[in-house]
């Protein structure tokens, strides 16, 4: 009987270290499901959604991005509403900081080798060439001659002048900005002028020490085509008269007593002219100046 004991205790001691082996290397399901393990009843790792962040990080530079660029445009344009003229606002330009204002007689005509003593400088009214400067966007990088530049404020437009030595290249890219493509309009460098930028329309003018001063564009939306304002409503700013390439030369030298006066003593108004172009004054509606090539239909004329 002793004999037969002895293989059952050697088992049952197996056993218990196979037990306390198996006890180490696989441990319970809430131990390892701790550490990581994948046990199906333990917590899950927490994904971070990245893409949906960045994809809202992006709409949200977008929108920052639109709002920075249109909102102070808004802002431009609602403000500019207030120099836009009307009937009950005929000159908006009265609210316009710097604004001087002259009343001019229209229609007095003078060759193309005579010159006008102008009491203003650039002028912006009073005699002037019966030939116009084209004035339709065009920015001319030659100076003009005066007495063709005042007869396109006569039709409506609004000349912008610059000193070349008083504006940098950034600021007549941001004048011409304001001129290229834009009806009665024209830019033109003004050797000697006593201030960076002046502007005129017929009867006004503004001198700025900048290209960005806002009120350019005030003095713009004010007068450019503000038919209370100027005497040839309906005149074009086209012409074939006027070589855009090679302009008339600017003239910096003072007038001789030969110039014609600034009452245009001498002179026959041109009555064509007087009281605009197409009758009933058309604002921004191209016509032929004086009706000097009338228009089928209106009164007077033969059908």
């Amino acid at each position: 009987m002793p004999s037969s004991n002895a293989p059952r205790s050697s088992g049952a001691s197996k056993s218990a270290k196979a037990v306390r082996a198996a006890g180490k290397v696989a441990p319970s399901g809430k131990g390892g499901d701790r550490r990581g393990g994948g046990g199906s009843g333990g917590l899950q790792k927490r994904q971070i959604p990245w893409m949906t962040i960045g994809a809202a990080a992006v709409i949200v530079a977008l929108v920052g991005a639109l709002a920075y660029n249109l909102v102070p445009k808004y802002q431009e344009q609602a403000e500019l509403d207030r120099f836009t003229p009307s009937a009950e606002r005929q000159d908006p330009s009265d609210q316009i900081d710097g604004v001087v204002k002259q009343e001019y007689p229209a229609g007095l005509h003078i060759g193309p080798t005579q010159r006008v003593a102008y009491d203003k400088t650039p002028a912006f009214g009073g005699p002037h060439d019966s030939s116009w400067a084209t004035c339709t966007g065009v920015v001319y990088d030659k100076a003009l001659r005066t007495e063709n530049a005042v007869h396109s404020l006569e039709h409506g437009a609004v000349w912008i002048a610059y000193n070349p030595d008083k504006v940098d290249s950034a600021g007549v890219e941001t004048l011409a900005a304001k001129v290229e493509g834009k009806p009665y309009t024209l830019m033109s460098p003004f050797p000697g002028l006593d201030a960076a930028v002046s502007l005129q329309s017929w009867g006004h003018q503004l001198k700025v020490d900048s290209a960005d001063d806002k009120r350019i564009n005030q003095f713009i939306t004010a007068l450019r085509l503000n038919n209370y304002t100027y005497p040839e409503v309906g005149a074009d700013c086209s012409t074939i008269a006027f070589d855009t390439d090679n302009p008339p030369p600017f003239d910096p030298t003072p007038p001789g007593p030969d110039a014609v006066p600034m009452d245009g003593a001498g002179l026959v108004p041109d009555q064509g002219e007087l009281g605009g172009g197409l009758p009933g004054g058309i604002p921004g509606l191209p016509g032929m100046p004086g009706n000097e090539f009338p228009v089928p239909g209106t009164p007077g004329v033969p059908q």
